[in-house]
């Protein structure tokens, strides 16, 4: 009898032990869960703050670029307006010579083509 009683006292001792392991181990997945959404909420935010960074620079970036095209597109037609002035001022201050480089123009193209 002395040997049952040892066996029960042990046997809730070490279901006891086992229960304690087990809420020791849920309390550490709980824990771990916890972290996990914690890291995850982190990660979250993190992303959104680099995407409203990286989407405010790619804004600016635009904003910059629209700029420069137009700067450029506004010195494409001031020099072709120029160009277009000396053009004229040269036909009508030449219109013999224009008369002619237009002909040996045309002459060269034509040699040109007709070698093909």
């Amino acid at each position: 009898m002395a040997t049952s009683i040892l066996h029960s006292a042990r046997a809730k001792r070490n279901g006891g032990s086992l229960h304690d392991l087990e809420a020791s181990i849920e309390e550490q997945i709980q824990h771990l869960r916890n972290e996990i959404a914690a890291f995850a909420k982190i990660v979250g935010e993190n992303s959104a703050i680099q995407s409203k960074t990286m989407r405010a620079r790619a804004e600016t970036g635009f904003e910059d670029l629209a700029a420069r095209g137009e700067d450029l597109l506004r010195d494409l037609q001031h020099g072709y307006t120029k160009g277009t002035r000396e053009m004229r001022r040269t036909v009508r201050q030449h219109p013999i010579a224009t008369i002619g480089a237009a002909a040996a123009f045309g002459l060269a193209f034509a040699l040109l083509l007709s070698r093909r």
